[in-house]
């Protein structure tokens, strides 16, 4: 019987943005300890504000993850642990991880001779001697939690339906197929900042369903790539429509001078 994939549970209620898990993961991989605003090949974790909220970012852990989908040289895999991992042997800097991913994690290491793909393994290394991830024991205030995945979603559960304050929903339990990191939070995700609009259905599924009567003479990577870049692609036509509506709704707001001058 395979084990048991491992998750980590984030508390946003719980989190008081100390910073504590990005300084254990720079410590962890020798990175420079400068503030980072966001993602980057030496912050593969990061913590950031708004509404007044502390937000953690970094990979999710996608159970049936679309990057090793993507990666026509199987540089990324999901291990029975639970990470999501990548072996830099096998790169080949196609960067096609980095357009497939719904949640825009993995960076690459732009300003190196080398590069590298980068992006958190959820201290896979550790968990193979026992350990848990770097970011969780660093945390004072339990904001993170790490344990199996069912196990982290029956707490998730619990804390909920015990403190109505929480929104009543678990953020990776089922967003493109569940992933192993999940998230509670006691303000809307949506005004978090969070991709709420993803589909239940693994990506790497609904590829394949989308691409079943393309003629076999198709190359399988080729075909998921396409179809890959379709979904980005329309993701991102759709959040520009959505951005020029509230563009053209803006005169509407200047109120009835604007609409008397033009009578006139």
């Amino acid at each position: 019987m395979r084990a048991q994939r491992k998750a980590i549970l984030v508390d946003l209620k719980r989190c008081i943005g100390c910073q504590s898990c990005v300084l254990a993961c720079k410590e962890l991989h020798a990175f420079p300890d400068k503030p980072e605003k966001d993602l980057s090949p030496t912050a593969l974790t990061i913590v950031r504000e708004s509404h007044g909220k502390f937000i953690r970012r970094f990979c999710m852990h996608c159970q049936d993850p679309t990057c090793a989908s993507a990666c026509p040289v199987g540089a990324l895999k999901k291990t029975d642990a639970g990470p999501v991992v990548y072996l830099a042997d096998r790169c080949i800097g196609c960067r096609y991880c980095l357009q497939a991913c719904p949640f825009q994690v993995p960076r690459y290491e732009w300003d190196r001779l080398v590069p590298f793909v980068k992006k958190c393994d959820m201290c896979a290394a550790r968990l193979a001697k026992g350990q848990v991830p770097a970011c969780v024991e660093a945390c004072p205030v339990q904001a993170s939690q790490f344990g199996d995945r069912d196990e982290m979603l029956q707490e998730a559960h619990r804390r909920i339906s015990e403190d109505r304050d929480y929104v009543q929903s678990i953020f990776g339990s089922e967003e493109v197929g569940g992933t192993s990191v999940l998230f509670i939070s006691d303000m809307p995700f949506e005004e978090l900042g969070f991709p709420v609009n993803l589909p239940k259905e693994p990506i790497p599924a609904i590829a394949a369903g989308a691409l079943k009567e393309v003629p076999m003479v198709v190359g399988v990577g080729g075909s998921v790539l396409a179809a890959l870049y379709w979904i980005t692609q329309r993701r991102q036509e759709v959040a520009l429509a959505e951005a020029e509506e509230s563009e053209r709704a803006k005169p509407a707001k200047t109120g009835s001078r604007g609409r008397e001058e033009e009578r006139s």
